[in-house]
Formats: C-alpha cells, structure tokens, sequence
C-alpha cells in the first residue's frame, strides 16, 4: 500500500470540508450537491474520454486506479544487490548454476534475462530481446497515463459546459430576480465539479503513475546491463560500480558495498 497516495486522496477530502464547514457550517453541504451538474461533469468527462481510447484502454484506465495506492516498485538498489549476487554466483560455479539462483527471484523481467543468459543467447540478441520487452511495457504504461491525462483535461472542460447549461437556464429566468443567486451557484458546481476531478483525482494519479514508470524503467535498464555484464564474465565488483551510475550519489552512499568484492 502507497501510504502517501492515500493520505493525499484523504486529506483533499477532509481539506474540501473544513473548507465547507468553516465558511457555512454544516448545513451547507447541501448546497455543493446537484445530481444534474454530477451528471453533466462526471459522466460527460468520461463519455469525452471513452471516445477518445478504445473500449479495452478505457476500461484497463479505469483499473488502473489501483496501482495509484499500490506500493512502489523494487528499489534499485536491491534489484543492483541481486545482480551482484548473480555474478557472485556466476562467477564462482559457472553460468548454468543460474538457472538454480532463479528460482527464487520474483521479477519476471530479471528472471527472463537469467534464463536467456543460461541458454547462451548472444549477447546482441539478449539486450535486443530484453530492451523490446522494456518498450513495450513503457508504451502500455503511456497508454493508461494518456487515459488520466484525457480525464484531467475533459473534467474542467465539461464543468464549463456545465456551467454554461446553468447559466442559459438562469437567463431564462432573469425575470425572477430571487432565483439568480441560487441558480448562479447551481451553474459555478459543474466548473467546482470539473476542478476536482483534474486536481484532486487525475493529476495526483498521473504523477504516480509517471513515477513508477520511471522507476520501473531504471531498475530494467539495470537489470539489462547487469546480466550483460555477467555474461560477458566482468568481475562483480566492475559491474557494481558500472550500476551503482544509475543511482543517485545520496544512493550510492545509502547503499554502501553491494558485496561485488566477493571472490
């Protein structure tokens, strides 16, 4: 569970109603409720975002609202010590003996690469097959982003044309001078809708989303040097170093002797 995805999502809830309570009091939450403004952002925000994706990419954006409060993926730092352990390894007893060694590794990613460094695959051919698996993941990762980017740009978009529907309503109605103030802030929800669908909602899980693609992204491009550079026999040590590149210095500091000194 992402801690701050949740504490984030909780507090602009708790923040709305202070907001709410402190300027009106309790009994003002009646007046940010309007099913018809609900209808018109939400639902047509969505419909504007359907069009725009297929019918499977919109429902897979929809899904991925989980990954939002999911934890973030493997630390580069431990996906370098599992490299330094393979060649360890590698090194000591032979490529073939990391066949054995991956059997208890969980990432699929680094256990596909093992496999492929176990059976003599070119190396060329390993870094092709490897970085392919690396594009695709990223554009299936694009994919879903572009379905929350599409929502924070048509959620602010609908509240307008929600607002623009009361507006009309209202200036039908202009006669009645007691009923301008009501409809006004009837009309003013779907814009207050739209905003809260972009701010609160969409662009928080567009940026955590572009995160863990980012982190997911360095940990294969470490992943893809590190195997290369065992199968090409580099001393562990070597290959410690060449990763550690890929953390920042505050990292490398953190994470000390990776244990590419063992013989």
């Amino acid at each position: 569970m992402d801690i701050a995805s949740l504490v984030g999502i909780i507090l602009g809830v708790v923040m709305m109603i202070l907001g709410i309570v402190t300027s009106g009091g309790v009994e003002a939450f009646g007046n940010f409720v309007d099913v018809p403004s609900i209808f018109v952002t939400i639902g047509g925000s969505l419909s504007s975002t359907l069009g725009a994706n297929k019918l499977p990419d919109f429902i897979n954006g929809l899904k991925s609202i989980s990954l939002h409060f999911k934890g973030t993926t493997s630390d580069p730092s431990e996906i370098i010590k599992s490299i330094i352990n393979l060649s360890n390894v590698g090194r000591k007893e032979g490529l073939l003996a990391l066949e054995e060694a991956a059997n208890g590794i969980e990432d699929d990613f680094l256990k596909k690469g093992i496999m492929l460094v176990v059976d003599g695959t070119d190396p060329e051919l390993v870094r092709g097959i490897l970085e392919t698996d690396l594009v695709c993941v990223g554009d299936r990762h694009k994919t879903v982003i572009a379905f929350w980017e599409k929502w924070a740009e048509m959620g602010p978009a609908w509240g307008m044309i929600g607002t623009l529907l009361g507006l009309v309503n209202m200036l039908k109605k202009l006669d009645d001078l007691a009923a301008v103030g009501p409809n006004m802030a009837v009309a003013l929800l779907t814009t207050l809708y739209g905003s809260v669908i972009a701010n609160w909602l969409c662009n928080p899980v567009i940026s955590k989303l572009k995160g863990k693609d980012a982190l997911e992204t360095i940990n294969r491009q470490i992943t893809i040097e590190g195997l290369l550079s065992i199968q090409a026999g580099e001393n562990p040590r070597v290959i410690e170093e060449k990763l550690k590149s890929f953390l920042a210095p505050a990292q490398r500091n953190a994470m000390g002797d990776g244990g590419g000194g063992d013989e």
